[in-house]
C-alpha cells in the first residue's frame, strides 16, 4: 500500500486539531490553521506538521490516549518510512504539492493531556528522533486531502515548479 495521507487537520490556535475534508497548503502553512505561539511555530519554515498514524497507535498500545490531530500535526500520515526521514528530504502530497523536511518538532507542554502521566517527551527528537513529529517548507503550494498518495525523492515531472496554484491566504 502506498504511503498517503489519513487525515488533514486544522485549528484556531492549539491542540487538538480538528479533521476537515482539503486545505490548501500555502508557503505559511494550511488555510484554517493557526498557532497560538509563532515565535515557536508557524512560519515558512514550519509551514507543515507531520506526524505518522503508526506511531499514533504505538503510543495508544502503551497507553497514551492520543489519537489524529491531538499532537498538533496538520497531516497525519500513514505508510511513510518514518525512521528513515532526513532533514532536506521532500515529500510530493498528491498532484501538486510538495514539502521539504525542515526540522524534527520539540514537544511542548500543550500536548501532555495526549501522553499517560503528561510524559510528552517521549517523543522528543534527542530521546527517539524516528519516532517524533516533522516541520516542512512548502516548495509547491496546493490542496491536499485524505488519501493523497506520498511519493519520496524530487518531485515528479508533473508538477510545474514555476507555477503557484492561487488559493486563500492563510
Amino acid at each position: 500500500m502506498p504511503a498517503r495521507v489519513l487525515q488533514v487537520n486544522v485549528s484556531n490556535g492549539g491542540v487538538p486539531k480538528r479533521a476537515v475534508p482539503e486545505a490548501f497548503v500555502g508557503r505559511e502553512g494550511l488555510a484554517g490553521d493557526a498557532v497560538n505561539h509563532p515565535k515557536v511555530h508557524g512560519g515558512p519554515e514550519r509551514a507543515v506538521c507531520l506526524f505518522p498514524v503508526e506511531l499514533i497507535q504505538t503510543l495508544q498500545d502503551e497507553g497514551h490516549p492520543i489519537f489524529p490531530g491531538a499532537v498538533g500535526e496538520n497531516l497525519t500520515v500513514a505508510g511513510v518510512a518514518w525512521g528513515d526521514l532526513e532533514i532536506g528530504d521532500t515529500l510530493a502530497v498528491g498532484d501538486r504539492v510538495v514539502l521539504q523536511l525542515a526540522s524534527r518538532v520539540e514537544p511542548c507542554n500543550t500536548i501532555k493531556a495526549y501522553f499517560a502521566d503528561g510524559n510528552f517527551k517521549r517523543i522528543k527528537p534527542d530521546r527517539a528522533p524516528g519516532e517524533t513529529r516533522w516541520y516542512a517548507r512548502v516548495l509547491h503550494e496546493g490542496t491536499v486531502r485524505p488519501g493523497d498518495e506520498i511519493r519520496g525523492g524530487d518531485p515528479p515531472a508533473t508538477i510545474a515548479p514555476a507555477r503557484e496554484e492561487e488559493g486563500p491566504t492563510r
